[in-house]
Formats: C-alpha cells, structure tokens, sequence
C-alpha cells in the first residue's frame, strides 16, 4: 500500500528537492505540489493525501493558518511541517496546531524520507488515515 504524498512549499526549488527526495522511497505516492497556500488546500481537497510536507510559510498565507486549514478536515492527514524557524515556542505552536512532526529546513531535511518510511510502514499495517501516532517522532 502507498502513502499518498503533496508537497507544499513556496520555493519552486525546494519543492523539486522534496520530490526529488521523496521519489527515492517505494511506498511514496507523489499525488501533487503546491507553491501557495490556496494551492495546497485545493491539492488536499482534491487528492486526500495521507501525508502533507507543509512549507512553515507560505506566499500569500502563513503556514500555520494553512495547517490549522488542514487539520480542521474530517479526514486530516498527517502533516509534516518543514520550517527555518526551529525555535522551541514556533515548534510547540505547531505541534498544538495539529503538526504530526516539526523539521528544521536548514538541519532536518534530509530526515523527511525517515518519517516517510515509517508512515508507510505504520499505515500498510495498523494505523488509520487521521491516527495521531506519528506524533511521537515530532520531538526527536
């Protein structure tokens, strides 16, 4: 079984190393990627992806509002927030926000395809769409 992935960042740059990175896993479903926050949640409308790699800012939004956005959803998705403000009120803000896991863009990157194996491996065996026990990776 794939994870359903969107990418959400707004540098065009950044989104092609994501897609670039997460294209490496197998269990990987590359559904989208947005640049805008009125992009990503049409994409999450519009596709139901089981994960979300949600850039902390957006062009014309902040990224917190597009997390709150996401995670009001029925069926939320696991969200992955990637960000360059790696302090520990801005982490702790998205974790209460709804954020699954909290990377730090400039040191942490190269940790989303970690957290997507995982996923892939906790939702082909026992965890539900929407099931919060990813949680526990977002403090490590």
């Amino acid at each position: 079984m794939s994870v359903k992935v969107l990418v959400a960042d707004n540098s065009a740059l950044v989104r092609e190393r994501l897609v670039a990175l997460v294209s490496e896993l197998e269990t990987i479903d590359l559904v989208g990627q947005a640049g805008d926050a009125g992009e990503t949640l049409g994409c999450v409308d519009r596709f139901s992806p089981d994960v979300v790699i949600l850039d902390s800012r957006t062009i014309d939004r902040n990224g917190l509002q597009v997390l709150k956005k996401i995670k009001a959803g029925k069926t939320a998705p696991v969200v992955i927030v990637l960000s360059t403000d790696p302090y520990p009120q801005y982490r702790e803000m998205c974790r209460q926000l709804g954020a699954d896991f909290f990377l730090d863009k400039d040191t942490e990157f190269d940790r989303v395809n970690k957290v997507l194996g995982t996923l892939g491996y906790e939702r082909s065996t026992a965890y539900p769409r929407g099931h919060n026990a990813s949680q526990r990776y977002s403090e490590e």
